[in-house]
């Protein structure tokens, strides 16, 4: 018992291995469409271009700049210190500092007396203070504190207060003083050049992409048999030559199907004429054992041409058009009944699909007939999925091997070897039955049945 559960165990086991590789993982998260990954591969470099620049400039630059503007204003401010200890006289030391804040651009004051605040302010929230900071502490050598909340007559401002022996010296910083504003204009421009390339880039990949995309849709359409004559090749070089190659190849097989379908039809038209001749030779010789024979070898002759006329029909130039496929399948199934089928007919209301009418129709009484000479009951279902549609014809039969499922398409191909029509045709009704689903974009597939027989789905693109 446990030996068959590790064993039924160990396909799961592969197949959630094989879900959980990585590179499962990764090309589920790329886009599916070709704009998408375009527009992924345009942005991927761009964006590391632009990190790896910001990176560079805030380490080497920025950093480099807000670190000498504050050697500057530290240099400044260590020169007012020292200064201001060098003159005695109040009068005199006021002076000297409203002289220094109209040179520096710096607001000094002195508070005679004061002490620092022994609870100073947290550290320095920015890197202008934190910069201004280390900058002071290597040139001021006195005790100092910097705030960075704003003060009420300076918004913009950081304020510095330095321990003298007869008071605090209190220094308003505007951040300006600090920073520059080229640095946010290199910024600005830098990430506004990137919105802009992306946004050329995408439009012209976008027109790449719509190129493409009108050209899998005209072989897609073509594949279904539907012509597209206002198709031109547009796009890039490559672009332009695929799309000229598809219009090379589109000609060549319309050519070679034309000319298919008129050797089958001129060579079955003109046989004809002698079989009918033959027929009233041999009704006129009488009634003989050999004449019989003979007359059954020009019905098998004449019920060939038949098939060869209804291949060469599978392929004609008949167009698609929009019909009701419901009234369609009503109108095979009627027409099927009134020789005597037994046939239940299961679909929607209605349900419109762009066809050709005739070909299709021959191709389901094909099936259907088929599937009444072998079983005693037929059932036509019609079931719409997400774009397409699935025709079922069952029927309680003996139904066909797995091996021989493909090998029935064959032209000419019989389960039952011996060419008596009473046991079968010619073999050519699930050939033409297939020629048709193909040239609709579809195809049949041949399953076991529900009902104990055989199943024929015909997959129908809408």
């Amino acid at each position: 018992m446990s030996s068959s559960r590790t064993e039924a165990a160990a396909p799961r086991l592969v197949r959630a291995r094989k879900r959980r590789r990585p590179g499962g993982i990764i090309k589920a998260m790329l886009p599916r469409t070709l704009f998408g990954r375009s527009i992924l591969i345009l942005a991927t470099p761009l964006i590391l271009v632009q990190g790896v620049t910001i990176k560079v400039f805030n380490d080497r630059l920025w950093d480099t700049v807000v670190r000498r503007l504050a050697n500057g204003v530290a240099g400044e401010i260590a020169l007012t210190v020292e200064a201001s200890a060098a003159t005695p006289e109040e009068i005199v030391r006021q002076a000297l500092l409203a002289e220094a804040g109209l040179s520096t651009e710096l607001h000094f004051t002195q508070l005679p007396d004061a002490r620092l605040a022994e609870a100073p302010p947290g550290p320095p929230e920015t890197v202008e203070a934190d910069t201004l900071a280390i900058s002071l502490a290597e040139r001021v050598h006195l005790p100092f504190q910097i705030d960075d909340g704003e003060h009420p007559e300076w918004p913009r401002a950081l304020t510095v207060s330095i321990q003298l022996p007869d008071g605090v010296l209190r220094v308003l910083v505007p951040r300006s003083r600090l920073q520059t504003g080229n640095a946010y204009q290199v910024l600005f421009w830098m990430l506004g050049m990137s919105v802009l390339t992306f946004g050329v880039g995408g439009i012209l990949l976008r027109n790449q992409a719509r190129s493409l995309h009108r050209l899998a849709v005209a072989a897609e359409a073509f594949g279904k048999g539907r012509d597209v004559p206002d198709f031109k090749p547009q796009g890039a070089t490559e672009v332009r030559q695929a799309a000229a190659a598809f219009l090379v190849m589109r000609e060549r097989i319309q050519r070679q199907i034309t000319q298919r379908t008129e050797m089958l039809a001129g060579v079955s038209h003109d046989l004809r004429t002698p079989l009918t001749r033959m027929r009233l030779e041999l009704e006129l010789l009488g009634d003989g054992e050999d004449i019989q024979a003979l007359k059954s070898d020009v019905d098998e002759m004449q019920q060939m041409v038949e098939g060869y006329l209804s291949f060469a029909r599978g392929e004609g130039n008949e167009a698609p058009q929009v019909v009701d496929l419901v009234s369609l399948l009503e109108d095979v199934v009627a027409t099927a009944r009134r020789d005597g089928a037994p046939i239940s007919l299961s679909a929607p209301e209605e349900l419109h699909v762009a066809v050709r009418r005739d070909a299709l129709r021959r191709c389901i009484l094909n099936l259907i007939g088929n599937a009444a000479r072998y079983g005693g009951h037929v059932w036509v279902t019609l079931l719409p999925g997400r774009g397409a549609v699935d025709i079922m014809v069952d029927d309680d039969g003996p139904g066909i091997p797995e091996a021989l499922r493909e090998a029935v398409f064959r032209p000419f191909f019989r389960l039952e070897t011996s060419r008596n029509r009473s046991t079968g045709g010619v073999g050519l009704g699930l050939t033409i039955a297939r020629d048709i689903m193909l040239s609709h974009g579809g195809d049949i597939s041949l399953e076991v049945s529900p009902q104990g027989g055989l199943r024929a789905r015909l997959h129908l693109p809408r």
